[in-house]
C-alpha cells in the first residue's frame, strides 16, 4: 500500500539541466515544487573534492557518476527481426545517475542550434524536393522557430556562464578576426565570457582548416574563461585546463552544471524540495486518462510512495522519459510496421567520426591539460552550409578540435599497426602521447521508421517493471554522411604534415556496436511537433494527451543535432516553462488545440 503524500503544484521527475530550469521557473512563479531524483544527492562537495575527484580509475574506468546498468538498462537490437538483449556494459552511451545528472559530468561545449534543423524537412523539401529525402526518413520540423528560442538561449548562456565570441550582434558583425562563426544565426548578446584561450591541438587545426578555405571559429563553451557570477547569484570561477571534464565533477566550480549554477539558488527558496534516492515508477492518470494526478516512486527505505501534484513535469534522461510515458499509458506507443502512434518514435543518437593525426618528438600537443567544451571548430559542412545535390545525403556536421584532456589510462592511443599490448605497445605509447592530435566529426543523425522505443516483452528492471528496448541501427543515409565527413576532416588531418594518421568511420554495412562509446546524445521517443498524429508533444513540450504533463529534453527533437544537444534543450525548457507560467497557470488546458 503506498503511503499518499500531501499534495503539491508541481512534481518534476529528474533533476538534470531539464529539471533544474523548470524548478527554478516554476518556484518563481510561486509554485510548491518537489523534484524526485532516482540517484543520490551529490554536488561539487564532496563529489568534487581535490585531489580524489581526479581519479582515472573512479571516474573513466568504473564510471562512478554514470547508471548503474545491473539495477535499470535498455535492451538493444538491430531490427524488427532480431532478439533484444540487456546492454550490461557502459560503452556507446553514459546515462548519469543522482543530483545533477548527465549535466555534472557533460564537457561543457554550449551550441545553440542552427535555424534550418528547426525546420528540417520543411527545409530540404524546398530546396532539393520531396524525392531527396530517403524512404523511411521519419525527419520533421521541431515546431518552433530559432527567433522565438532566440531570447531564451540568451538567457540560458547567461545562466551557464558560457565563453565565447559572437559573430554578430543585433545584425552587426563583431566576431570578424576575432574567432567568431560566421555560419552562427545573430544574437541579440555577446556571450556572457570572452572564448577560452586554445590548446596547441586545437591551434593545429586552425591552421589546417584555414589552409584549406575554411572558416574555423572558437568553441561556445560552459567552462568559464572567468571568474562569473550569473542571474541567480551563483558563482564560477575561471578553468584551469585540469584536464579532468568530461565524466568528472568539477572541482573550480569553472564547469557550468545544475549543480552549481541552480542549486545553489533553489536552496534559498521554502517553495522547493529536492527528494534523491526517489525512483518514479509512473504517472498517476484519473479515470479519464486524460489527467495526471501525481506519480507513485519508491523511496531510500524501499517504500511506495504516491506523490498527487496539479503539474507533472518529466524531466529525465532521453529515454527514461519515453519509458515513463509508456510504462504510464500517455499518448500511443509507436508501431513501425503501422507507422503509426508517437511515444517511441523518431529514436535517433549521433554520427560520429574521428581522425587521429599523429607526429614526431618536436611536434608537441600537451594532451594532458585540456577543458570540456573548449576548442576550435569549422561549420563549413553542417547543417545545410553546402550543397547536399551532389552526395546524395541528408544532414551535416560541425568538425572540430575539443581537446577534453587524455588521461593517463583511457587517452592512449597509438598509429595504425601498433599492437595492442608488450613492449611495443609500450614504447609507442611513449613516443606518441604528448604528439598527436584527435578531431571529430560530431554528425547529425537521422530518424526513420525503423529506429524506435518500446517496452521489451521479456526483461524486467529491478522494481519488475519491462526494461526499455531500443530497436537502433545504421541506415544507408547514415554511411554516405560519415564517408563523406571522415574524408573531409582527414584532408585536415593531412595538411597538418602528420607522421601518420588513424581514421575511425563507418564502413558500409556496419551495425551499430554498443561497445564503442559515440557520445550521450540520443534523441526523440517523445518528440514536439504540429501534429499529434506524427509527435507526442505540442511545440511548448506539453502532452497532447495528457495537458498536464510536459516532457523537457533531447526526448523531444524529432532527429538528432550537428550541434551538441544541451544548448537546444535548456532554451526549449525556459520556452515551456514561460509558456507554464503565462499561458497555462492562468487556463489549464491544451495550449495549442489539436
Amino acid at each position: 500500500m503506498a503511503t499518499v503524500l500531501n499534495k503539491v503544484d508541481a512534481v518534476i521527475v529528474g533533476f538534470g539541466w531539464a529539471g533544474a530550469i523548470m524548478a527554478k521557473e516554476l518556484t518563481e512563479a510561486g509554485l510548491h515544487v518537489v523534484a524526485l531524483e532516482r540517484g543520490p544527492m551529490q554536488d561539487t562537495y564532496p563529489e568534487g573534492s581535490y585531489p580524489q575527484v581526479i581519479d582515472e580509475l573512479t571516474y573513466s574506468v568504473r564510471k562512478k557518476l554514470f547508471v548503474d546498468v545491473s539495477k535499470e538498462t535498455v535492451t538493444v537490437r538491430h531490427s524488427v527481426n532480431d532478439v533484444a538483449l540487456p546492454n550490461r556494459q557502459l560503452g556507446a552511451f553514459l546515462p548519469g545517475k543522482g543530483v545533477g545528472g548527465a549535466g555534472l559530468h557533460w564537457s561543457g561545449v554550449h551550441f545553440r542550434v542552427d535555424p534550418v534543423e528547426l525546420r528540417l524537412r520543411s527545409h530540404y523539401e524546398e530546396r532539393y524536393g520531396r524525392t531527396f529525402i530517403p524512404e523511411g526518413m521519419t525527419i520533421q520540423d521541431f515546431g518552433v522557430s530559432y527567433e522565438e528560442l532566440e531570447p531564451y538561449f540568451d538567457f540560458a548562456e547567461k545562466v551557464f556562464g558560457t565563453s565565447g565570441q559572437a559573430w554578430t550582434v543585433k545584425g552587426q558583425v563583431v566576431g570578424e578576426g576575432k574567432g567568431g562563426n560566421p555560419y552562427a544565426p545573430d544574437r541579440s548578446n555577446p556571450f556572457p565570457l570572452p572564448a577560452q584561450k586554445n590548446v596547441v591541438s586545437a591551434r593545429l587545426f586552425e591552421k589546417a582548416a584555414t589552409s584549406l578555405g575554411y572558416k574555423p571559429y572558437n568553441l561556445p563553451s560552459a567552462n568559464t574563461s572567468g571568474p562569473y557570477t550569473n542571474p541567480y547569484g551563483a558563482q564560477m570561477g575561471p578553468c584551469n585546463f585540469c584536464g579532468f571534464c568530461s565524466g568528472y565533477v568539477c572541482y573550480m566550480y569553472s564547469k557550468a552544471s545544475p549543480n552549481v549554477n541552480i542549486l545553489p539558488a533553489l536552496r534559498q527558496v521554502p517553495n522547493f524540495e529536492l527528494r534523491p534516492n526517489a525512483h518514479v515508477l509512473r504517472v498517476n492518470l484519473d479515470d479519464s486518462k486524460r489527467r495526471a494526478t501525481g506519480v507513485t516512486y519508491i523511496d531510500a527505505q524501499g517504500r511506495e510512495v504516491e506523490q498527487p501534484a496539479e503539474l507533472v513535469i518529466l524531466a529525465a534522461f532521453q529515454f527514461n522519459n519515453v519509458r515513463l510515458m509508456l510504462l504510464s499509458g500517455i499518448g500511443k506507443p509507436y508501431d513501425p510496421v503501422k507507422n503509426e502512434g508517437v511515444v517511441g518514435r523518431n529514436f535517433a543518437y549521433q554520427n560520429m567520426g574521428t581522425v587521429k593525426a599523429f607526429f614526431d618528438k618536436d611536434t608537441y600537443t600537451n594532451n594532458f591539460i585540456g577543458a570540456g567544451g573548449n576548442g576550435i571548430a569549422i561549420d563549413d559542412f553542417n547543417a545545410d552550409n553546402f550543397d547536399h545535390g551532389p552526395h546524395g545525403f541528408v544532414g551535416g556536421s560541425p568538425m572540430w578540435v575539443n581537446q577534453a584532456g587524455s588521461r593517463p589510462i583511457a587517452g592512449t592511443s597509438n598509429p595504425p599497426g601498433t599492437p595492442a599490448w608488450g613492449s611495443a605497445w609500450k614504447k609507442a605509447t611513449a613516443d606518441y602521447y604528448t604528439h598527436q592530435v584527435s578531431m571529430d566529426a560530431h554528425g547529425a543523425h537521422q530518424s526513420y521508421r525503423g529506429n524506435y522505443l518500446d517496452l521489451d516483452p521479456t526483461y524486467r528492471d529491478a522494481y519488475g517493471q519491462p526494461l526499455l528496448r531500443m530497436t537502433f541501427d545504421w541506415q544507408e543515409n547514415d554511411i554516405k554522411m560519415n564517408q563523406f565527413m571522415v574524408d573531409k576532416l582527414s584532408k585536415i588531418a593531412q595538411a597538418m604534415n602528420p607522421k601518420a594518421i588513424a581514421v575511425l568511420g563507418k564502413q558500409v554495412k556496419d551495425h551499430f556496436n554498443t561497445t564503442s562509446y559515440q557520445t550521450t546524445h540520443l534523441n526523440g521517443g517523445a518528440i514536439m511537433g504540429t501534429d499529434p498524429k506524427t509527435s507526442a508533444l505540442n511545440r511548448y513540450l506539453q502532452s497532447w494527451d495528457v495537458h498536464n504533463v510536459f516532457v523537457p529534453g533531447a526526448s523531444a527533437f524529432p532527429q538528432g543535432l550537428g550541434y551538441n544537444p544541451t544548448g537546444l534543450v535548456a532554451a526549449l525548457t525556459y520556452w515551456s516553462a514561460r509558456a507554464i507560467r503565462e499561458q497555462y497557470l492562468k487556463n489549464p488546458g491544451p495550449l495549442v488545440q489539436a
